[in-house]
Order: C-alpha cells, then structure tokens, then sequence
C-alpha cells in the first residue's frame, strides 16, 4: 500500500482566527508575533494529543485513591525552531511543551535513539528548507513516528514535494493554500514572517 503524507488542519475556531490575524494585511508587527505564538500553542497542542509518550499510574487524591495518566518526562523531545517564525511558533509550543530542551542553530550533533523532535517552522511554500531537515533528521536515526512538524502555512505545491520524498511524516498546520507566485510566495498566503515580525537580517559578507 502507498503511503500517504499526513497534513492536519484542526479545525479549532481559535486556530483559524489567529490564522485570519496572521493574513490581514494591516497587523501590525506585534500582533503578528502574537498570532504566530498562539498558532504555536494551539497547533502544538493539536499535535500532542496522540503522540506524548504516557503511562497510567494511580495517585492519590485527599479522599482516596484513582487511576491517572502522565507524561512519561525519561523521554527525551527536542523543538528545533526553524527561522524566525520558529522561534515565535516555539514562544507559544512551550507552554504546551514545558519539558522539551531548545535546539538553537538548527539540529544538534547526536540525538537520543528514543527521543521525539518537534520541527517549528513559519510556513512551507517549495519544502526544500523542510526537505532538507528531513534528511538531515534520517542521516541522525530519526524516523517518522519519533518526528511532528509544526507551521503556520502550507502550500500544495510544496506538500506534493515532501510527499514523494518523505511520505510518512505528519505535519500540523493552520491552513493548506493552493498555490505559489512567479516568486514562490504562498498564495494568498501571510506575507513575508520576516518583514511583517519585524526583523532585520544581516547582510551576505
């Protein structure tokens, strides 16, 4: 049987109205940040709830006894924030992720045969920045069932792209749009994260 690419777009009322934020071309910078950091927590929250390694256990209440569950913290999770939007995504997944450790600068060296990883990235239009990720990920051991993948936008163009490439991975978004411009911009898309955040890059030496 083929495999297939899984895209989830939760249909929450919060998620699509901070998407709405995202898009509307008069937010201003702050209230841009803002809208990335709720999709952060909303779709991370979305694409926890039939991943988190957990375990019931029973505890005790001041009047007796009951069965639980918990998160099982031995199990290492790493949230790779890629580009600026990541780490605004990461603003907001952390408080649905309390206990994952922050890799800055891209992918760690080594990562823990048992260990999940988060990737957080602004929007994918091409995938080539994804697609990249995802080999690097496989080149470190990491498989899909150990890996979500977190954006605020997709593009159908660059979706079919992943699909042929690493069809087994799943992959929460707020919204899949239809296409992309001459530039490879999303269209109708949220502008550039980049510009609308706010955010200076330094320039080529």
């Amino acid at each position: 049987m083929a495999k297939t690419l899984r895209v989830v777009v939760p249909p929450h009322p919060l998620i699509a109205h901070w998407l709405t934020v995202l898009r509307h071309e008069g937010t201003p910078p702050a209230l841009y940040r803002t809208a990335m950091e709720e999709l952060g927590r909303w779709l991370s929250y979305e694409a926890m709830r039939d991943w988190l390694p957990h375990r019931r256990d029973v505890v005790k209440t001041p009047l007796g006894s009951t069965d639980g569950t918990v998160i099982e913290s031995g199990v290492p999770l790493l949230a790779v924030p890629m580009f600026a939007g990541g780490l605004h995504l990461w603003a907001g997944a952390r408080q649905v992720l309390p206990s994952a450790e922050l890799c800055l600068a891209g992918l760690p060296d080594a990562i823990e045969s048992q260990a999940g990883v988060v990737l957080l990235l602004d929007q994918v239009a091409q995938g080539d920045a994804l697609i990249e990720l995802l080999h690097q990920l496989e080149q470190l051991g990491v498989q899909a069932p150990r890996l979500r993948v977190i954006t605020a936008l997709t593009a159908s163009p660059g979706l079919k792209r992943i699909g042929e490439t690493y069809p087994e991975i799943t992959i929460h978004t707020a919204c899949i749009d239809a296409d992309l411009d001459e530039r490879n911009r999303i269209l109708p898309g949220i502008g550039d994260p980049l510009q609308r955040l706010g955010i200076r890059t330094a320039q080529p030496n």
